[in-house]
């Protein structure tokens, strides 16, 4: 199963710095750096607010328990974003991509 992984950093550095572990490790294909999303949450007990980095990182399922361990033992957040969301559908010779960047 194919999955868009979505990670959010603290800032370009650090995502930059991630985006390009993950990816140099072949655990993801492809990772999209989106610079200033505006995030609001809960934290401790209230709510708080930053200006975060959002990356899109394309894998596969197998590989989410690997990608998961290298971005906590990168990050700098106690409890950082990692989420996977299934992908339904798609270009075949993009996942095919997805398939051979991996390997």
């Amino acid at each position: 199963m194919y999955i868009v992984v979505l990670i959010t950093a603290v800032d370009k550095k650090q995502a930059a710095k991630i985006a390009r572990a993950l990816v140099q490790r072949k655990l993801v294909a492809c990772v999209n750096v989106i610079d200033r999303v505006s995030s609001m949450f809960w934290w401790k007990g209230s709510v708080d607010t930053a200006v975060e980095v959002l990356m899109l990182a394309k894998s596969t399922r197998a590989k989410l328990p690997r990608i998961a361990a290298l971005v906590k033992s990168m990050h700098s957040y106690e409890v950082p974003e990692i989420i996977a969301l299934p992908v339904v559908g798609g270009n075949r010779d993009y996942l095919d991509w997805i398939d051979e960047s991996i390997r």
